[in-house]
């Protein structure tokens, strides 16, 4: 087996490509590993090299050393081929994706990261692009991409560069007019945002369907009705905190494959932090799947019904 790093020195607050290779080296050295690291100097490198790595059919285990973002990239690389498997070095600002395991710390250790176990992950296509974990479009997306621009200002990392983002969009103004097709219904009207989840986690904490399933063959949707300025933060609270149940008229949850959201004017859209801008997102679960390890014993399924 071939063991590819990844290092994205742009994730995170600092560039952490020194200490990323001497762990890494440390590690596979003292297995007599076979293994490469590649740092990435451009967006979409990441993406390309995973690709480049599964397309040779050797057997490869490849490793995200970032975030979510880097994570996204490397799965989009590697997506749909049986000879490559994907995991997280962690070491980005949210590092959300890994919060459904039942330790997440462990992602930030490489010697447990080589003692894995893999499950097979659904993925999200948006467009032509794909996601592991979320894809939101209108206030979420704003907020959410909007968030590189704080995380690198002192104090302002995770959850409180969501924060001072979220201020700002929502000044900027809540609500757009979409129609949405989901489950043979068509929606027609203003929403706040759409946001289909895969994963559980993003946004620095943010947890807006805790049953989610990333291996269930659907995605887990919610849509959320226009709202003041007065109601917003009470209806973001719900969200956050996965109580999208206590608030059921402005707050809809369904289970789909499918989604089409149509917009009138080019509308941002947050893949796992990543931009995109369409007036025309058809999200839906896509045909490829993903080999995903993780440290041995950790646990990702829910042992118990959610109460929301």
């Amino acid at each position: 087996m071939k063991h590819l790093f990844i290092i994205n020195p742009a994730a995170g607050s600092r560039n952490r490509t020194k200490q990323y290779s001497a762990a890494i080296h440390e590690a596979c050295r003292t297995r007599g590993l076979d293994y490469r690291i590649e740092v990435s100097s451009a967006p979409g490198e990441c993406c390309r090299l995973a690709r480049e790595a599964a397309q040779t059919g050797d057997d490869y285990r490849i490793y995200a050393c970032g975030g979510d973002g880097t994570l996204n990239e490397v799965a989009a690389g590697a997506a749909g081929y049986d000879n490559a498997a994907v995991s997280v070095f962690s070491g980005g600002s949210g590092n959300d994706f890994v919060k459904l395991f039942s330790d997440p710390k462990a992602f930030f250790d490489i010697e447990k990261l080589l003692d894995a176990e893999e499950a097979t992950f659904d993925l999200i296509r948006c467009n032509d692009d794909l996601s592991l974990n979320i894809c939101s479009v209108g206030l979420d997306a704003r907020i959410g991409t909007d968030v590189a621009n704080y995380k690198r200002i002192p104090l302002l990392s995770g959850f409180r560069a969501y924060a001072v983002s979220t201020i700002v969009n929502v000044i900027r103004g809540i609500s757009e007019h979409y129609v949405v097709e989901v489950n043979g219904e068509t929606i027609d009207r203003d929403l706040t945002l759409v946001c289909a989840c895969n994963g559980r986690f993003y946004g620095g904490g943010f947890n807006p369907v805790p049953e989610a399933d990333p291996e269930d063959g659907l995605l887990d949707v919610l849509l959320i009705e226009k709202v003041s300025r007065l109601k917003v933060a009470q209806v973001i609270g719900k969200f956050k905190n996965g109580q999208y149940a206590s608030l059921p008229k402005l707050i809809r949850h369904v289970k789909t494959d499918r989604i089409v959201i149509r917009c009138d004017k080019d509308t941002p859209a947050n893949l796992d932090g990543e931009l995109r801008v369409a007036k025309t997102f058809d999200i839906r679960l896509a045909t490829e799947k993903l080999r995903f390890f993780f440290p041995k014993g950790l646990t990702y399924k829910l042992k118990a019904p959610v109460n929301i």
